[in-house]
C-alpha cells in the first residue's frame, strides 16, 4: 500500500461497487451536451452523502458542479464529465447494436470520466480527515467537453479562479501521461442570404446564398496555403436550397478552425470571416457570422505529468480475466486500429487490452479537448488509463460497449487511485506546487487568459 495515500486507496477499494454503479447508471441514461441533468444530480448527490459542500447550477450552467472538502490551501481541482455523444447507442457487445437506434451513447466513455474524478476525491478526502491534512479539494462537473465550450462557459464565471492546480483524466486504449498539445478551435456558422428567382426562366433576378456559400468554401481551401502547417480547417453545409430550379436564398455552412496555439486559431478564424464578406460580396448576398466559440490548446504541466507517471507505475495496471481479454480480442478483430498498432511495433501481438505502462511521450494530437482552458488558468495535467480494447476507434460504438464492463470499470478505479496519490504528493509538497506554478508562469509567459466564449453567449439550453 502507498503511504502517503492508504487511506484514500482504501476507500475507493471499500466503495468500488459504488462507483461501479454510478458509471453505469450514467451509461444507462445517456445525455448528449449541456443535457445532463440526471448524470449531473446523481454525481451532486454522491458526493454530498460522501460529506462534500455542493453548489449544483454552478458559475451560470445548470448542469455544472462545484462539490469541495477543506478550507484551506492550497486548492486542488479534479475535472469531472459526464456529456454523451450523439448517435453512439450500443449493447455490451462484441458486434455493433445500438440499444436505441441513432439515440445517444458514451462512446467516449464520458460515464467513467465524472466517476472516476468523484472517486478519487472521496478517497482523497478521506486521507486528509485520517491524517489531518491541511487544503481543500474540488471535483468540477463539468457539462458539455463534448462540444468544446463547457469548461469556457464555466471559466467565463471565474469558476476555476481559485484552484492552485488541477488534475484530468480521460478514458483511453492506453496507459500513459503525455506533454503533447491538442489543439485549440473555433466554431463559427455562416449565414447567407440572397433572393429566390426561377432558376431557368430569370436567374439574373436571383442571388444565390448558396452560390455564396461555396465560394466561401473556396476561398478557404486557398487560404490553407497559407497558413502555419499545425491549422485545420473543416466544414459542411447545414443549408443549401431546397430544389435545382430554385436560385437559393438561404445556405449555411459550419466551421470547425483548430491550431496548437490559441492566438493562431483566432488569426485563423479572422481570415476565415474576412472571405465569408468576400464571398457575399461577389454574390451580392448578405452574411451572418454566429460565433459559436471555441476553447483553448491544452497545456500540460511537466511537473504534475512526472507526480501522474511515478503514481500510476507505483499503483500498478489492473490484471485481467481470460473472458475480459477475449471479449476485447474479439473486438479487436473488427477493428483495422489494432493490426496497425500491431504492425508498427507499437503493441506486441496479442496483447488485447493494454498493461503495459508508456514513459512519458510528447506527441502532439489534432483533436481538442476543453480541458485546455483549465491548463491556462492554472496548472494542470492530465493522463489516460486502458479502460478499452486496444485497437478502439475514438468516437466508436466498440468505446460504448467497453464502457459498462469490467475492463472499463477497472480502467477507471485505477485512475481514481492514480489521481488520489497525486494529489495528496501535491498537497504534502509545497515545493512541488511551487515547480508547477513556476513552470505554468515560464508556459503562459504571463499573458492572461481570455474566455473563448464572449459574453452575450447564452448556455444552450
Amino acid at each position: 500500500m502507498i503511504e502517503n495515500a492508504k487511506f484514500a486507496l482504501s476507500e475507493i477499494e471499500a466503495k468500488q461497487e459504488k462507483f461501479i454503479d454510478h458509471a453505469t447508471k450514467i451509461w444507462e441514461h445517456p445525455e448528449v451536451a449541456f443535457k445532463e441533468v440526471k448524470a449531473a444530480a446523481w454525481t451532486a448527490q454522491l458526493l454530498r452523502e460522501e460529506g462534500f459542500d455542493v453548489v449544483e447550477n454552478y458559475a451560470g450552467v445548470p448542469t455544472a458542479i462545484r462539490a469541495s472538502f477543506g478550507s484551506s490551501g492550497p486548492v486542488i481541482g479534479l475535472l469531472g464529465e459526464y456529456d454523451a455523444l450523439p448517435g453512439m447507442s450500443q449493447q455490451v457487445s462484441t458486434n455493433k447494436e445500438a440499444i436505441v437506434e441513432g439515440g445517444p451513447g458514451h462512446g467516449c466513455g464520458h460515464n467513467l470520466l465524472g466517476t472516476t474524478t468523484a472517486a478519487a476525491a472521496i478517497g482523497i478526502k478521506k486521507e486528509m480527515e485520517e491524517r489531518g491534512i491541511a487544503g481543500t479539494i474540488v471535483y468540477f462537473g463539468c457539462p458539455a467537453e463534448e462540444v468544446l465550450v463547457g469548461k469556457p462557459f464555466m471559466a467565463r464565471r471565474g469558476a476555476f479562479d481559485d484552484i492552485d492546480c488541477a488534475f484530468a483524466w480521460h478514458p483511453g486504449t492506453s496507459n500513459n501521461v503525455n506533454l503533447g498539445t491538442m489543439t485549440a478551435i473555433n466554431s463559427a456558422r455562416f449565414h447567407f442570404k440572397g433572393v429566390t428567382a426561377h432558376a431557368g426562366a430569370d436567374p439574373h433576378n436571383g442571388r444565390s446564398a448558396l452560390d455564396a456559400a461555396e465560394l466561401m468554401n473556396v476561398g478557404a481551401n486557398f487560404l490553407r496555403e497559407h497558413v502555419t502547417s499545425d491549422v485545420r480547417i473543416h466544414y459542411v453545409l447545414t443549408e443549401a436550397g431546397t430544389a435545382p430550379n430554385i436560385v437559393p436564398d438561404k445556405a449555411s455552412s459550419w466551421y470547425y478552425m483548430r491550431a496548437l496555439s490559441r492566438p493562431v486559431v483566432v488569426d485563423t478564424y479572422e481570415r476565415i470571416v474576412k472571405i465569408a464578406h468576400g464571398a457575399a460580396m461577389m454574390t451580392d448576398t448578405e452574411v451572418e457570422v454566429e460565433y459559436g466559440g471555441g476553447c483553448y490548446n491544452t497545456l500540460p504541466n511537466k511537473a504534475l505529468s512526472e507526480v501522474l507517471h511515478e503514481a500510476m507505475i507505483e499503483i500498478g495496471v489492473p490484471e485481467y480475466t481470460q473472458e475480459e481479454i477475449g471479449f476485447a480480442k474479439e473486438l479487436n478483430a473488427t477493428s483495422p486500429n489494432y493490426q496497425r498498432l500491431v504492425d508498427s511495433g507499437r503493441i506486441p501481438d496479442g496483447m488485447h487490452i493494454r498493461t503495459d505502462i508508456g514513459p512519458i511521450a510528447k506527441e502532439n494530437g489534432f483533436a481538442s479537448t476543453d480541458v485546455g482552458d483549465v491548463m491556462h488558468i492554472a496548472p494542470c495535467s492530465s493522463f489516460s488509463t486502458a479502460t478499452y480494447n486496444a485497437g478502439a476507434g475514438g468516437h466508436s460504438w466498440q468505446i460504448t460497449s467497453c464502457a459498462n464492463t469490467s475492463i472499463g470499470m477497472k480502467g477507471m478505479l485505477y485512475a481514481a487511485k492514480v489521481m488520489a496519490v497525486a494529489s495528496l504528493r501535491v498537497f504534502e509538497d509545497s515545493e512541488l506546487l511551487s515547480k508547477a506554478k513556476e513552470e505554468f508562469q515560464l508556459a503562459t509567459k504571463g499573458v492572461p487568459y481570455v474566455c473563448p466564449v464572449t459574453d452575450d453567449m447564452e448556455v444552450p439550453q
